[in-house]
C-alpha cells in the first residue's frame, strides 16, 4: 500500500537550508492571518442563498477556467466538462462522469499553481488522502460529496472556516444589489462587499452594448438617451454600490489608454453608437475617454479604480459562441502603461481622494513602467500578480522586478481573482510563502533583519490590502494609506 498522500509542510519555500529555515520563520508570522480578499470573482448568490454547493464537480470543475482549459488543451472538451452544450455534443450531466475525467489528467497539472490549490484544498480541506487518479477517482468524489453535503458546508460557514475577514464580488454596473442587501440584513454586510464593473458599458462597438444600456438605465430608474444621461447614471450607480458597501471599480480592458476627449466629440461618439453608426475607431477613442470619465468619478466619490488590461478575451470564436465568456480562451498581449496612464496620473496622481491599482499579465512592464510609476504617484498602487502570473516563480520574478523600484509600501497586496471558492486560502497560503522566501533572501544577503522581513510579510499579506481597499468613507477621513495594526 502507497503512503498516505500529505503536503510537505515547507512546500514552496527556497531550497537553500539557510534562506528556508528564516522563510519558515517569516512565513509563520502570517500563516494564520485573516484573509482580505478584494478582488474576486465568487458569485454573491452563493453567499446571499448560502445554499449547498451540489457536487464535486460543480464546485471544481465547471466553474474554474484555469482547471478546464488545461483539460481542453490535452483533448478533453468543455461539454464532457460539464461547461455546456454546442450542436455536435450535448453537455456531460453525469457529476460522477466530469470527476472522473478530470482525476484522470491529474498528471497533466505537475508545476502549476492548479496543482498547488487543488493539493491544498483537497488535503487541508477535504481531508483527501489519495493522490487523485483514474484508479481513485471514484473514492474522492465520494469523499469530497459526503463533506459538500454536510449542513455546516455551506458559503458563509466557510468565511469562518477559511478565515476570510471580508471578500469582494464583482458586479455588473446594472446589478440591482438584492443579494448584497440581504446579506446585509442577515449581519454579512461588511464582509461581502460589492465591486463596480462597468467593461461592457464602456465599449459602444461590442454587440451586447445597447442591451447593457438598456439594462443600466433600468436599475437606474432613469431614460439613457443623450451622454449626459449616461454619466449621470454611472454616477448613481456608483453611488448606490457605495452605500453597499463597495469600495473599488473593477476595468479589465484591452490596452490602458485614458485619453480624454473633449466633450463635443464624446457626446458625438456617444449619439453615433446609439444610432447603430459608430466605428471601431470612435469605439476605441471612446472606451479610454471613459477610463479617464472612471478615474474622475473615483477621484469624486472615493471608489479604488482597478485596472487589470492587456488581455485578449475570447480568443476563440466558437467556444465564446457556444459557452459565452471566462471559459479559458483569454490570452494576455503586450501592454504599455508609461504613456497611457500619463492622462489620468497627469490630472489625479496627486489627487488626495483619488486611488488606482494597476495589475499586468505582462511581466516586461513590473521593472520598466509600472514599477517606477507607482514608485512616484501617490496615489497609483502596484497589484499584485494574478491570473497566469499568479505561480510560484511568476510571484518571485515579480517582487525582483518591482520592489527595488517601487518598494514594498506601494503595492496593494496579494489578490486571488478566483471563482473557485475552495482555492481561495490556497492562492492566499501560496502568496504568503514565496513572499516570506523572498524576504527570507533578503535577510540572508543581510540586506533586511528578520523582524523587518516579518513586518514587511505582515504587511504583504494583511495591512497593504486592507490600506488599498478603504472604505470611500474611511479614506476621505484619513487622506493617507496608513497601514492598520494586526488586531490580537
Amino acid at each position: 500500500m502507497s503512503e498516505p498522500w500529505t503536503l510537505h509542510p515547507d512546500r514552496a519555500l527556497p531550497a537553500d537550508p539557510t534562506v528556508r529555515a528564516l522563510a519558515r520563520e517569516v512565513y509563520q508570522a502570517t500563516k494564520d492571518l485573516p484573509i482580505v480578499s478584494m478582488h474576486g470573482h465568487v458569485p454573491v448568490e452563493w453567499f446571499s442563498q448560502d445554499t449547498s454547493f451540489g457536487d464535486p464537480a460543480q464546485l471544481f470543475v465547471i466553474p474554474d477556467h484555469y482547471l478546464t482549459r488545461m483539460l481542453v488543451s490535452q483533448g478533453e472538451t468543455l461539454p464532457r466538462l460539464g461547461v455546456g452544450s454546442t450542436e455536435a455534443e450535448a453537455v456531460e450531466q453525469d457529476p460522477r462522469e466530469i470527476w472522473r475525467r478530470f482525476c484522470a489528467g491529474w498528471q497533466h497539472f505537475r508545476g502549476t499553481p492548479t496543482r498547488y490549490w487543488l493539493e491544498h484544498a483537497f488535503v487541508e480541506i477535504f481531508g483527501v488522502t489519495q493522490r487523485p487518479s483514474a484508479e481513485t477517482a471514484d473514492a474522492i468524489y465520494d469523499q469530497v460529496a459526503a463533506r459538500i453535503a454536510e449542513p455546516g458546508f455551506r458559503p458563509r460557514t466557510l468565511l469562518d472556516e477559511f478565515n476570510i475577514e471580508v471578500i469582494a464580488t464583482t458586479d455588473a454596473a446594472w446589478a440591482p444589489l438584492e443579494d448584497h442587501a440581504r446579506l446585509a440584513k442577515d449581519g454579512y454586510g461588511d464582509r461581502v462587499l460589492p465591486t463596480f464593473r462597468p467593461d461592457p458599458l464602456l465599449h459602444p462597438d461590442r454587440p451586447t452594448w445597447r442591451d447593457e444600456i438598456t439594462l443600466l438605465a433600468r436599475s437606474a430608474d432613469h431614460e439613457i438617451d443623450s451622454y449626459e444621461d449616461y454619466l449621470t447614471v454611472l454616477r448613481d450607480r456608483r453611488r448606490q454600490f457605495i452605500e453597499a458597501g463597495a469600495r473599488a471599480t473593477d476595468h479589465g480592458h484591452l490596452a490602458a489608454d485614458t485619453t480624454p476627449l473633449d466633450d463635443g466629440e464624446a457626446r458625438r461618439i456617444f449619439d453615433a453608437a446609439l444610432a447603430g453608426t459608430v466605428t471601431a475607431a470612435e469605439a476605441q477613442a471612446f472606451s479610454g475617454h471613459m477610463l479617464f470619465q472612471m478615474a474622475a468619478m473615483s477621484a469624486e466619490d472615493g471608489l479604488v479604480m482597478q485596472l487589470h488590461p492587456g488581455v485578449l478575451r475570447n480568443h476563440a470564436s466558437a467556444p465564446f459562441a457556444a459557452f459565452g465568456p471566462d471559459k479559458g480562451y483569454d490570452i494576455p498581449v503586450v501592454t504599455e502603461f508609461a504613456r497611457s496612464l500619463r492622462p489620468v496620473l497627469d490630472a489625479f496622481g496627486h489627487h488626495p481622494s483619488f486611488r488606482m491599482i494597476a495589475f499586468t499579465v505582462d511581466e516586461d512592464v513590473y521593472s520598466r513602467e509600472l514599477a517606477p510609476l507607482a514608485g512616484v504617484y501617490p496615489a497609483l498602487r502596484l497589484g499584485a500578480p494574478w491570473w497566469f502570473l499568479d505561480a510560484p516563480d511568476a510571484m518571485r520574478r515579480f517582487r525582483e522586478a518591482a520592489t527595488e523600484t517601487a518598494g514594498f509600501s506601494n503595492m496593494s497586496g496579494f489578490v486571488d481573482d478566483t471563482r473557485a471558492f475552495c482555492s481561495v486560502p490556497a492562492r492566499h497560503d501560496l502568496a504568503r510563502r514565496v513572499d516570506a522566501g523572498y524576504l527570507a533572501r533578503l535577510v540572508a544577503e543581510h540586506r533586511l533583519e528578520l523582524d523587518e522581513a516579518t513586518e514587511t510579510a505582515i504587511d504583504l499579506a494583511y495591512r497593504l490590502p486592507q490600506a488599498a481597499y478603504l472604505s470611500p468613507a474611511d479614506a476621505a477621513g484619513m487622506r493617507s494609506t496608513t497601514l492598520r495594526p494586526v488586531e490580537p
